[in-house]
């Protein structure tokens, strides 16, 4: 078996959705996963294998009509033999025990059967029979970096300065990827230059520039990542992960205008991709078009129906638009999978507010402040809720604790004067009038106008 290049090396891998538009704040969530695949790739000889010896080229002791052993292995190799590979490689170490193309084989052979540690002391010896060569010392880097090994660099760094046996530049390229991203989180600076020195070589190839652009867009460096995004599709126009990338950083920039013709591009290439359905609704949400984003999160529930984040998007944004019911129906469905979910139970509570659903609604916010007690919001709207349905002792009961967790209000004010009024404690609701009044200063002119009556009324019966 010769030495043959790699074939694509490690692989740089990304959650698609490395950032996304979350309900009403818009906020970038991004969450990288950055993944290396090995893919060691050796290509059998068809003829004249030979092994190194002292020095001197030999034919592993062997009549010159029949097949040494390495040739042998080598054809079991090519038929996914590889035990017998191993017994023949073994004989031919034994031979020639510092025959770097045998150790090479077996290393390989080692690999395909599982057993990484062999493999790893296997390529060692390769690379220590004959240290020049350009792909022992990459794929045992590659193996090494698997096993999360330090000197997994060193190797990677001796192969990138070596000559590949074929494929020179695409094989030094390989190198210098495979090493960039070994290093991207301990020496970003060194391996934005090696994804340089791969793109040198290779410079009809997007991948090195697709690497860096994930890079510095990790690194924050935009413009930089904008730049390699756009090198990628100027290669290749129907770059996915350009697109993603451009995407996503316009996102993050709120280029949002920039970012949706890419994404309608995208999306319309591949229909039945929900999570590019799903993008191009959070988008098209962000830029507040919620008529147009609601069809796109359907569109994406409807090839993922399990993805609650989705569901809970889609709720949120019916929502907003107006459309209480449907909400309502995504909000009971997306429980089914998320029952403790304190969030889902108050925005149900709040749709079914809006509904005049009243004793729901308090049920609702009772339970998602009993998995969440110091939810504050959950507390103002149970006041809300326990008010009109005239449970007036609640009200005041909640309003306490939402004071307590979140600064107090003027409407919070006027509720409680109301409340202590339903009552019959003229006492109380005759301060909390008057509070009410010094701090709404005509913001609320119908409450206002009401208190000012209700003090008529009920100040006289303090005397």
């Amino acid at each position: 078996m010769r030495l043959q290049p790699l074939g694509r090396g490690l692989r740089h891998e990304k959650d698609f959705f490395r950032s996304c538009l979350s309900r009403t704040t818009n906020r970038m969530i991004r969450a990288v996963v950055n993944t290396l695949l090995l893919l060691l790739v050796t290509t059998c000889a068809l003829a004249q294998t030979t092994t190194i010896h002292r020095g001197k080229q030999t034919i592993n002791n062997v009549p010159d009509d029949q097949p040494s052993d390495l040739a042998r292995a080598e054809e079991a190799i090519r038929k996914n033999d590889f035990p017998a590979a191993e017994q023949l490689l073994k004989k031919a170490i034994e031979h020639d025990p510092k025959g770097y193309q045998a150790w090479f084989d077996l290393a390989f052979v080692y690999n395909r059967l599982g057993r990484t540690d062999e493999s790893i002391h296997a390529y060692r010896q390769s690379v220590a029979a004959k240290p020049d060569v350009f792909e022992s010392n990459l794929n045992l880097g590659l193996m090494l970096a698997r096993s999360n090994n330090p000197e997994a660099e060193s190797f990677l760094r001796a192969a990138a300065k070596l000559k590949p046996t074929a494929h020179v530049e695409e094989g030094q390229a390989r190198a210098w990827l495979s090493l960039g991203h070994l290093i991207e989180n301990t020496k970003p600076d060194d391996a934005l230059d090696a994804y340089q020195k791969a793109a040198l070589l290779t410079p009809k190839d997007p991948e090195p520039h697709i690497s860096a652009g994930l890079l510095r867009e990790r690194r924050r460096d935009y413009a930089g990542a904008e730049a390699d995004y756009k090198q990628v599709l100027a290669l290749d126009p129907k770059s996915s992960e350009a697109v993603i990338g451009l995407t996503n950083i316009y996102m993050k920039s709120s280029r949002f205008a920039d970012a949706e013709p890419l994404l309608r591009q995208l999306s319309t290439a591949r229909p039945d991709d929900g999570g590019l359905h799903l993008q191009l609704g959070r988008l098209l949400a962000a830029q507040g078009k919620k008529e147009e984003a609601i069809p796109e999160y359907q569109a994406a529930l409807k090839l993922s129906p399990d993805d609650s984040d989705a569901q809970r998007d889609l709720a949120d944004l019916l929502a907003e638009s107006a459309k209480p019911a449907d909400a309502e129906k995504m909000y009971r469905e997306l429980l089914k999978s998320r029952p403790n979910d304190a969030e889902v139970h108050h925005s149900l509570g709040e749709i079914l507010l809006k509904q005049k659903q009243f004793p729901e609604a308090q049920q609702e916010f009772e339970a998602a402040i009993k998995l969440k007690p110091d939810f504050g919001a959950a507390y103002g709207s149970l006041a809300i809720a326990a008010d009109e349905n005239k449970n007036y002792p609640l009200a005041i009961r909640a309003l306490d604790v939402r004071d307590k967790l979140l600064s107090p209000t003027t409407v919070g004010l006027f509720m409680r004067a109301t409340a202590y009024d339903h009552l019959h404690d003229y006492k109380q609701a005759s301060v909390y009038y008057h509070l009410f009044l010094d701090g709404a200063k005509g913001q609320y002119p119908d409450q206002e106008w009401q208190a000012r009556h209700r003090l008529i009324a009920i100040e006289p019966k303090r005397r």
